[in-house]
This record gives C-alpha cells, sequence and structure tokens, in this order.
C-alpha cells in the first residue's frame, strides 16, 4: 500500500506523545505532525480547516455536526478527561458555597461553548439544581478569536451571555470584585484566544468552590460513573472517502500510544508505592487505565455529552453517535 500523506494536529498529551516522537505510526499513513495549544487549534479548525485530522473540542464538534458540516467525521480517540465543575473559584465575600449558589450571580467562563464549560454546567444543573437561566454569564474570549465566532454562536434564548472587554480577563474581574466566580477556569496558558495566567489559588479574596477536589471527584464519579470526556479527533471527510481505511489505522495507532503511555504510568505507579509515596491499598486504582479509546467503554459519557449540548441549547437536535463517528469505528 503507498502510503498518503496527511497533516496532524493535537495538543501536547503524555498519551500522543508516542505519536509525536514517532515511534508509533499509523499504517499506510505519512504524518506530518503539529503541536499546537488546544485552544487555539480549535479555533483554527473551525475557522481555516488547516489540518487533515486533528484534536477537536467535543462541544463544537456537536455543533458544526448538528448544524450540518459535512466536513469532518469523528475518531473515537478521547485524550483528555476532568471533573471540570470541581474548576471553579469564587470571591470569598460571595456567598458561594457550591454551585447550588451562582443563582443571581457574575460568573466567569472563557467559553460558553467550550466543552468543559458544557460539563461544568450539566453539573451545575443536574447535580446542583442550578438553572443555566439564572446566571449572568461573563465570556472571555472575544468573538474574532473563540469557537463560538468561528462556528457563529449566538446564546440560546433565555440565557444572559455578557463579553468580558479585551483589556480585562476572568481572573482580574473576579479579583476586582466585578466578577463573583468563575464555574471553570484554567489560568496557565496564554495564546491566540486565552488570556487569563492569573493564579487564584494563591490570592487572598478568592477560594475554591470546592476546598476539597478529590472528594468530590469521587462524589461524582461513585454516582454517576462518568469521568466527562473533553476532546475527540475529527479527519477530513473526504479524506475517509478517498481511503475508507484510514479511519481503523489512525484508531489503532492512538490506541497503541495510549498504552505505552499507560504502562509507563503504571511504573511510576509502581515506584511511588514501593517508595511509601501512595499506600499499596490504592494501587489496584491507580494501576487502572485512566483513558480508554473506542464507544464501547464510552458510550454513557458521550450519549451524557450530546444531551447535555441539546438541552443547553448549544445544538438544535440530540444527535446520535452513529451520524458522528467513522462507520469503520462503531463497533470499537
Amino acid at each position: 500500500m503507498t502510503d498518503i500523506q496527511m497533516s496532524f494536529a493535537m495538543g501536547p498529551n503524555p498519551r500522543n506523545r508516542a505519536i509525536f516522537d514517532g515511534t508509533v505510526k499509523p499504517s499506510g499513513i505519512d504524518l506530518t505532525v503539529h503541536k499546537v495549544p488546544v485552544s487555539e487549534l480549535f479555533w483554527r479548525q473551525l475557522k481555516f480547516q488547516e489540518f487533515d485530522i486533528s484534536e477537536m473540542s467535543i462541544s463544537s464538534f456537536l455543533m458544526i455536526m448538528a448544524n450540518g458540516d459535512k466536513n469532518w467525521i469523528g475518531l473515537p480517540v478521547f485524550t483528555t478527561r476532568h471533573f471540570f465543575h470541581t474548576m471553579a473559584f469564587a470571591r470569598k465575600d460571595s456567598g458561594i458555597n457550591s454551585p447550588a449558589d451562582y443563582k443571581g450571580k457574575r460568573v466567569g467562563v472563557p467559553e460558553f461553548q467550550q466543552t468543559g464549560a458544557l460539563w461544568a454546567r450539566g453539573a451545575m444543573i443536574h447535580e446542583f439544581g442550578c438553572r443555566q437561566e439564572d446566571v449572568e454569564w461573563w465570556m472571555e474570549r472575544t468573538p474574532e478569536h473563540s469557537h463560538a465566532g468561528a462556528v457563529g454562536f449566538k446564546p440560546p434564548k433565555g440565557t444572559t451571555l455578557k463579553q468580558i472587554p479585551p483589556e480585562k480577563s476572568i481572573g482580574s474581574m473576579l479579583i476586582a470584585g466585578e466578577l463573583d466566580a468563575t464555574s471553570l477556569y484554567f489560568g496557565n496558558e496564554v495564546n491566540i484566544i486565552d488570556r487569563t495566567s492569573i493564579d487564584l489559588r494563591k490570592h487572598p479574596d478568592i477560594k475554591p468552590v470546592f476546598p476539597d477536589t478529590l472528594a468530590e471527584c469521587a462524589r461524582y464519579y461513585k454516582k454517576t460513573g462518568i469521568y466527562p470526556i473533553n476532546h475527540a479527533m475529527i479527519i477530513r471527510r473526504s479524506l475517509v472517502e478517498k481511503h475508507p481505511w484510514a479511519p481503523m489505522a489512525i484508531y489503532h495507532a492512538m490506541v497503541e500510544a495510549n498504552e505505552i503511555a499507560n504502562r509507563e504510568r503504571i511504573e511510576h505507579v509502581q515506584y511511588y508505592i514501593e517508595t511509601g509515596l501512595v499506600p499499596r491499598e490504592a494501587a489496584a486504582v491507580l494501576r487502572e487505565p485512566i483513558v480508554r479509546h473506542g464507544l464501547k467503554a464510552n458510550r454513557k459519557t458521550l450519549e451524557t455529552c450530546v444531551q447535555y449540548s441539546h438541552e443547553q441549547g448549544l445544538t438544535p437536535r440530540l444527535m446520535t453517535l452513529e451520524e458522528l463517528f467513522a462507520p469503520s469505528t462503531l463497533s470499537e
């Protein structure tokens, strides 16, 4: 089989390292690999369609597919996960002690449509009983440099969404008392579309909404069985039509890269246990694979994400996984 050329872009992540360094290569495909900050990558893909294969925000992918975009098809490769609602901060004088207290408050969000924000609102609604419409949302990313601007997103009816001025940020407005809280905060990366880099953990007027983050992560997972997925992979549909074997070649390469990362992580876990840095009773849990690719292992989480997207007014209809992912990968 003659190799085909494809451009491939992902954010830095240990689970991708074997692809970046060439240890793992998809059969029959010669990749030109680009390492790009993910928020910038998604904006570039949504606006300019620069790369043949890339990591992509699941929320943005759902939105473009629901609105009839036929340029892309999904691959069931899910590289990042987090309990996003636990990444929240509030002013100590705000009266906010959980997402239930966001009602009537000014709450910052990097981007309203981003997947992390979708998951955070899903928990706010379903776990803490605060409606999306009861919050005054403030978005940091500007129309010119945002995923929303790239896809023409408008706030759902009944949802108040205001724009943070370009000379300010979520962090600066929270510290100044112009916001009461942020439902999602990264604060560690400045690029084309993100401008907040303030470490809110060190500010005397700011507190985490969940002081014991690990306890809330454990409670949420025990109750729901969901470890929220953030990103999937997409491939140009015209390439799949020309090379229908390509999705599985890429999928198997990503699975192999993930298995290498898991083996390395388990080696580190063993070292930590032997040196007493973590208790031996934690070994069984820590040795479990954190990330699994494929639809079989992730169907419940993905269907919940699809449900939240529709509930929150991001997509006009309830999508099915079968219409989102390449047909050859649906049994994986």
